[in-house]
């Protein structure tokens, strides 16, 4: 009697994507209901997420996500304190959307890295609110400036992509005045220049700037104007940037 297939395993799959090291692969594909799906190998196999939603397809609490959760109950009760049990959600949220807007940077689906910053972000100020527990507020917290590392950078990228270089600088240095107020908030600015999230943002205006042969972006003339004080140079550049955003 020949033997019943055992169809439990992924060995094929598994020899069809081989798993490339010191890369991160990724892709998006059809589920067995046709709904798109975004799957990231590992070295030992590989995880596969929800494109929309959280990642695990799961709806805590019948909401959307946790954070989702989280922002009813604050929005309820006002002040509260997370429980153990609301710490572990969060825990698990996190490293969801870390996953997936790591894939959304390797496939350059740059709107959807934002966009899972963004709830990262949001996650992140809501329970340091409402976490009484300082050692694991900070354990999360570390990790905003990489957060807002990974943001600008899909920012830049999906501003180059839809208005050009200058947008894209601008959208740098926007993250960047971000990532130093997380440096000064915790006394740490004088690190700031040397970071090395901080350097890779400044190498990436840097090489946007040369490669597309612009000089400072009317932000950054403004900016500067202001600075000096040079109120006068200030309002023609604010009509320029006026002009040129009713044109868009």
């Amino acid at each position: 009697m020949a033997r019943r297939k055992n169809r439990q395993h992924i060995d094929d799959l598994l020899r069809a994507w081989p798993h490339e090291a010191g890369e991160l692969s990724a892709r998006i594909v059809a589920g067995d209901d046709g709904r798109p799906v975004l799957q990231m190998r590992l070295d030992m196999g590989l995880l596969q997420m929800e494109t929309t939603g959280r990642p695990d397809g799961l709806r805590p609490q019948g909401a959307e996500t946790f954070y989702d959760v989280l922002a009813e109950q604050a929005f309820r009760d006002g002040e509260f304190t997370l429980s153990d049990e609301q710490c572990n959600e969060v825990d698990r949220e996190f490293v969801q959307y870390y996953h997936r807007r790591t894939c959304w940077l390797a496939l350059r689906e740059f709107r959807r890295a934002v966009e899972d910053a963004d709830h990262t972000l949001a996650l992140m100020d809501i329970t340091r609110k409402h976490s009484d527990d300082q050692e694991w507020t900070l354990s999360h917290e570390q990790y905003r400036p990489f957060v807002l590392f990974h943001r600008t950078q899909a920012d830049a990228l999906a501003e180059l992509e839809e208005k050009g270089p200058d947008a894209a600088i601008d959208a740098i240095n926007r993250g960047l005045e971000d990532i130093r107020k997380v440096f000064v908030e915790y006394d740490a600015e004088e690190h700031f220049d040397d970071d090395d999230l901080v350097v890779k943002l400044n190498e990436l205006r840097e090489s946007i700037r040369e490669h597309y042969e612009i000089g400072a972006t009317l932000d950054e003339q403004l900016a500067e104007a202001v600075a000096k004080e040079d109120y006068e140079r200030a309002a023609t550049l604010r009509d320029q940037m006026a002009k040129r955003k009713s044109k868009s």
